[in-house]
C-alpha cells in the first residue's frame, strides 16, 4: 500500500469556504459561486477541478476541498458560472487488495452531474491500472500515472430555469404501459421531421402522440435514459449497448437521443429538451416512467474502467469480496452495495431529483433485488423500500421492480412491499403457456401443460402472489405488472413466429438470450414476407399460408385478450400492436439497427391488429369490470345476487375441484359482476384446445349477453351486435376467446 507521491501530488490551494450544505451532494450555483459536495470516506484528499471549455485540452484548475465531515468532502468556489465543465481527483491508498484503487491521475465523474460534456475514450487513460495493448490487466495491479482528463466525460455546472408542467396522476386501476425505446420509436415513424427522429424532441411530436392517444396509452415507460457507455466487448464486435443498460450517471439524461441542435448548444440544452419532452406528454394526459439501473455501473468489473465511484471510494461504492474483486449479482460485472447507506442516499437523490426537477411520473427498477439485498441476501425489511414508502417525494409516484437479479435466491416476484408493483414474470409465462407453448404441445401430440386454475389465477390478479400474508402490508392486484413480452425476449410477433430464437447478429454464436422463449411458430419458423399487394391477395385466400397468417394473428389476440381482462396494470411492447419482428433475435441488447427501430410500414394486416388492441384497450377502459382494483372473493358483493366472481365449465355448471386441477381441462368460462363497479356483467369464455368447441354460455343472472369480442375474427361487424341468453350453446373457433357483456340490473 502506498499514497501516490510525485510531481501530481494535491498541492493545489485549498477553497476558502465550505459548502452552505455540505450533506447537499452534487455542485451546486450558490451566491457568488458554487458549492461542491462529494462522498468519499476513505479518500485522504479530494480535488474539484475546473476546466475552461469542454475541449480535451482545456485548461485545469484545481482546488483541494475541505474535511471529510461524516465521509463528505467539500467546499465553496467563486466565480463559477452554470455551464462550466468539472470533476474530481481523489487521494489515497493504492491496495487493490482491499479494494482501493485511489489514482489522482484519473479524473472522476460527479456521481450527481445532472449534465455531461464529452465522451468517455475506450484506452489506457481511463484504466486506473496499468494495462496491455489490448487493455488487458497487468498482475498484479500497478497504477497507471497518465492522465485521464483529455479522455472521458466531464460534468457541467448547471441552472434551474425549466418548470415542467405537472403529470396527469393517473390512476394505477387506470393504467396501460407501453415499454418503448426513445429511439426505436420515433427513428423511422413517417410524419417525425428527420431531424427529431429516434430523439426525446420526436417522442414529443404531435404525430408520436396523436398515435399513443389513439392506442389508449397512459403511461411510456422508457428503457434507460441516463447517460450511457457501451462495453468495451461491444466496442471490439462493431456493436453498441442499445438498450442502454450501462449506466455512466444517475442524474443526466442520454445525450445522444437528444437532437444535433440541443447537443451543439450544450448539455443544458439536452436536459432542457428532456425535460420539454415531459411536459408535452404531460399535457397530453401521458406518463413518463423511466426504467433505472440502480445495480450495477458502467465501469465492469475490478479490471474495468475507472470513470467515476471506482476512483472517488472504489470499497464504499461496490460489493467486494475479501480480496478486493467485485462481487457481481447482476451479470455485469460489479454490484452497487446497497449495504452502504451512502449508497442508498444517492439512489434516493436521483429519484428525487427527476420526481422533482425534471418530472418523472414513476420508475421500473431493472435487477430490482440488487437493491433491496443486505449483507448479502435479499430483505423485504431493506432500508430502501422503507425510505421510498416514508419520503413526501417518492411515496406517491409508481414504482415498479423487475423482482429478480442474479446473486443468490435471486427470484423474489411476491416479496416486493408497498410502494412497489413488480413484473409478473409468472403471469408471462402462464398466458404464454397457455395460448402458446400448450398449443404447440397439443399440435405435437404432447401434454396440455398447466392445468386452469393457473390461468385463472393470473386473470383474477395473481392473489397467490400478491394477497401472501407474509408481506407486511397490504397489496392489492395493481402490485402485479401483467406483461407478454417485453424489451428482454421475443417480441409478440416473433412469439408466434419462432419455435427457437435467431440471435447470430449479436456475433455470441447465438448462446446469448433464453432458450426458455414458450413460443411456438405454428409450423413455419420464422415471419412470411411477402410484397406489398401480393400478400393481401394471398391471405384473403384458403392457402395454408393464409392459415398461418390467421392462426398466428389469433394467438396474438388471445394474448393480448387476456391482458386486458386480467386485473393489474398491463404493461405492452411497443409494436407488439401491429406484430413488430426482430427477425427472431430475443436478445436485441446490442442491435442499434432496423432490427430494433419499429417498422411502420404496415400491411393492412397489421393495421387491423392494431384497430383489434385499440378496441381491447378502449372495452378496459370504458368498463371497470375489465380491471377490478380489488381482489375478487367468489362471494356476492353487497346488495348483489351473483358473486363477485365465478368459473364454468363447457357445458355451463361450475367448476369442480377435478376440472380446476386437470391439465385436459381447458374450456371454461370467468363470469364477474359488473355490480360493485356500476358496470355491466362481463362474460369470458375460453377456448384453450385446437379443435372448436360448443359451450352453454353461464346462467349469471339469467339475461341476455351481448357479444362485444371475438379474438377469432379480426374486424367485427359493429353494425351486427350478437345477441345470447345464459343457456344458450355458441361454437368457439380453436384456440380463441369471446367476450359478453351482460346487464347487471336484476329484472
Amino acid at each position: 500500500m502506498h499514497l501516490v507521491n510525485d510531481s501530481f501530488q494535491p498541492s493545489s490551494p485549498s477553497v476558502n469556504a465550505g459548502a452552505t450544505q455540505p450533506s447537499r451532494l452534487g455542485v451546486y450555483l450558490e451566491g457568488d459561486g458554487v458549492d461542491i459536495a462529494v462522498t468519499a470516506p476513505n479518500a485522504q484528499a479530494v480535488e474539484v477541478c475546473f476546466f475552461t471549455s469542454g475541449e480535451p485540452t482545456a485548461q485545469e484548475t484545481r482546488y483541494r476541498l475541505l474535511g471529510p465531515t461524516d465521509g463528505i468532502w467539500h467546499g465553496h468556489v467563486a466565480g463559477v458560472t452554470a455551464g462550466t465543465c468539472y470533476g474530481f481527483r481523489a487521494w489515497g491508498p493504492w491496495n487493490p487488495e482491499q479494494g482501493h484503487l485511489f489514482n489522482p491521475y484519473k479524473l472522476a465523474l460527479d456521481p450527481y452531474a445532472r449534465a455531461i460534456s464529452g465522451n468517455v475514450e475506450l484506452c489506457s487513460q481511463t484504466y486506473a491500472h496499468k494495462t496491455d495493448a489490448a487493455l488487458y490487466p497487468l498482475y498484479p495491479f500497478q497504477l497507471d500515472p497518465t492522465n485521464s482528463a483529455p479522455f472521458t466525460a466531464r460534468a457541467v455546472v448547471v441552472d434551474k430555469q425549466f418548470e415542467v408542467v405537472p403529470g396527469p396522476k393517473i390512476p394505477w386501476e387506470n393504467t396501460v404501459i407501453y415499454e418503448a425505446h426513445v429511439k426505436g420509436l420515433t427513428k423511422q415513424l413517417p410524419g417525425i421531421p428527420e431531424e427529431l427522429q429516434g430523439t426525446y424532441a420526436g417522442l414529443a411530436h404531435p404525430v408520436t402522440i396523436s398515435y399513443l392517444k389513439d392506442l389508449g396509452i397512459t403511461a411510456v415507460e422508457l428503457l434507460p435514459v441516463h447517460a450511457k457507455l457501451s462495453e468495451a466487448f461491444l466496442n471490439e464486435r462493431g456493436l453498441s449497448n442499445y438498450w442502454g443498460y450501462s449506466t455512466l450517471s444517475y442524474f443526466a439524461p442520454e445525450p445522444s437521443y437528444a437532437t444535433s441542435k440541443a447537443r451543439c448548444q450544450g448539455p443544458t440544452a439536452v436536459l432542457d429538451e428532456f425535460r420539454g419532452m415531459v411536459s408535452i406528454l404531460h399535457e397530453n394526459g401521458i406518463e413518463v416512467l423511466l426504467d433505472v439501473v440502480y445495480n450495477h455501473t458502467c465501469e465492469g468489473s475490478s479490471d474495468g474502467q475507472t470513470l467515476s465511484w471506482r476512483a472517488l471510494d472504489n470499497a464504499m461504492y461496490y460489493r467486494l469480496n475479501s480480496q478486493g474483486g467485485n462481487i457481481d449479482y447482476t451479470g455485469c460485472g460489479n454490484t452497487l452495495d446497497t449495504s452502504h447507506p451512502r449508497v442508498v442516499q444517492m439512489i434516493l437523490d436521483s429519484l428525487r431529483y427527476w420526481v422533482s426537477e425534471v418530472g418523472i411520473d414513476g420508475f421500473r427498477f431493472d435487477l430490482a433485488v440488487t437493491c433491496a439485498r443486505g449483507e448479502e441476501h435479499f430483505t423485504r425489511f431493506h432500508p430502501f423500500f422503507q425510505a421510498c414508502l416514508d419520503d413526501p417525494v417518492l411515496r406517491d409516484v409508481k414504482m415498479i421492480a423487475e423482482p429478480w437479479d442474479v446473486g443468490p435466491d435471486g427470484w423474489k416476484t411476491g416479496d416486493f412491499p408497498l410502494p412497489f408493483s413488480t413484473w409478473n414474470d409468472r403471469y408471462r409465462d402462464t398466458v404464454r403457456g397457455f395460448w402458446v407453448s400448450d398449443g404447440r404441445a397439443q399440435s405435437r401430440g404432447e401434454s396440455r401443460g398447466a392445468p386452469p386454475f393457473e390461468l385463472a389465477s393470473r386473470l383474477s390478479g395473481s392473489q397467490d402472489i400478491y394477497g401472501a400474508g407474509h408481506i407486511p402490508a397490504v397489496r392489492s392486484p395493481r402490485c402485479s405488472v401483467n406483461f407478454l413480452t417485453a424489451h428482454d425476449g421475443f417480441t409478440l410477433g416473433d412469439l408466434v413466429s419462432y419455435d427457437h430464437k435467431h440471435n447470430e447478429n449479436n456475433l455470441e454464436n447465438n448462446r446469448d438470450g433464453s432458450d426458455n422463449n414458450l413460443s411456438w411458430n405454428h409450423g413455419s419458423e420464422g415471419r412470411v414476407f411477402i410484397p406489398g399487394h401480393e400478400a393481401e391477395k394471398i391471405l384473403q385466400t384458403d392457402s395454408p399460408l393464409a392459415e398461418l397468417a390467421a392462426a398466428r394473428i389469433r394467438s396474438t389476440l388471445n394474448m393480448f385478450t387476456t391482458l386486458f381482462i386480467s386485473s393489474g396494470t398491463p404493461m405492452m411492447l411497443a409494436g407488439d400492436e401491429f406484430a413488430r419482428t426482430q427477425g427472431g433475435n430475443n436478445n436485441a441488447y446490442c442491435q442499434d439497427n432496423e432490427t430494433t427501430w419499429l417498422n411502420w410500414e404496415l400491411a393492412e394486416w397489421q393495421k387491423e391488429l392494431y384497430r383489434a388492441v385499440r378496441k381491447l384497450i378502449t372495452l378496459r377502459r370504458e368498463h371497470p369490470v375489465f380491471r377490478p382494483s380489488k381482489f375478487l372473493t367468489g362471494k356476492p358483493h353487497p346488495g348483489d345476487t351473483i358473486s363477485d366472481l365465478s368459473w364454468y365449465n363447457q357445458v355451463g355448471l361450475l367448476m369442480g375441484d377435478r376440472a380446476w386441477h386437470d391439465p385436459a381441462s381447458r374450456v371454461f368460462q370467468m363470469l364477474r359482476s359488473g355490480r360493485p363497479y356500476g358496470d355491466q356483467d362481463l362474460l369470458a369464455v375460453f377456448n384453450g384446445m385446437l379443435s372448436p368447441k360448443h359451450v352453454r354460455l353461464a346462467p349469471g343472472r339469467g339475461t341476455a349477453y351481448h357479444e362485444v369480442w371475438d379474438s377469432a375474427i379480426t374486424e367485427a361487424d359493429e353494425d351486427v351486435p350478437s345477441l345470447n341468453l345464459a343457456g344458450d350453446d355458441i361454437l368457439l373457433e380453436p384456440l380463441s376467446i369471446k367476450l359478453f357483456l351482460a346487464d347487471s340490473r336484476e329484472d
